[in-house]
């Protein structure tokens, strides 16, 4: 199996299950900086070019939700529910639910805050995040009812959607996303820093 990264939340995900489960891989680094996304050889794996990438044999996928799945298929591991129906719809509930709303509440801060200064694109738009305040606060309201009882968001056990929702969620302090007023979340996101794979999801050589 082949993973290609870049280091950003997306391809976290995958690295930190990867890690967590102990899947081996080859892990190779995309430098997005120079072109790495956009070869032609990239681009025939991921028309999107975008990352993560898995190769698995003659299995090529992208989108981090579907990798996910497939490394928890082949590790054997619940964290992507097969045995249980019920469960995996619930998994898969969470999953869309990130792609469809908590992206587009937590995205304008961790890009603001995280991305332009790991690639130098400037200072935060104080308009942006101005503007998405309120977005924020109707999507972190749903996140925070759901977590009242709970310490994981689906199945009552880690699995690949924590992964998903907390990828950016977890630089909230960095990021200056206005989480202080809900504490379910900050302990749901404090609990997940306790899984070492989490807490540190990068190849060894990158993990600075």
């Amino acid at each position: 199996m082949k993973i290609y990264w870049i280091h950003a939340q997306a391809p976290l995900r995958v690295l930190a299950l990867i890690k967590h489960l102990g899947v081996e891989a080859e892990l190779i680094r995309i430098d997005p900086v120079t072109g790495g996304l956009h070869t032609p050889e990239y681009k025939a794996l991921n028309p999107n070019r975008k990352a993560p990438t898995m190769v698995d044999g003659d299995v090529t996928l992208f989108e981090s939700s579907a990798i996910m799945a497939h490394i928890c298929i082949k590790a054997g591991s619940d964290m992507w529910p097969t045995e249980n129906l019920a469960e995996q719809v619930e998994v898969l509930r969470w999953l869309t639910w990130n792609e469809g709303h908590w992206v587009g509440a937590v995205g304008p801060y961790y890009i603001e805050h995280i991305v332009k200064k790991t690639f130098n694109m400037g200072p935060p738009d104080a308009a942006v995040l101005e503007k998405s305040a309120k977005n924020f606060v109707k999507y972190a309201k749903v996140l925070e009812a759901h977590l009242a009882d709970k310490d994981f968001v689906a199945a009552d056990r880690l699995t690949i959607a924590d992964f998903s929702l907390a990828s950016m969620a977890r630089y909230w302090r960095e990021a200056e996303m206005p989480l202080a007023d809900f504490p379910n979340i900050t302990r749901w996101l404090a609990r997940l820093e306790q899984v070492p794979a989490w807490k540190n999801p990068w190849p060894e050589e990158d993990a600075a």
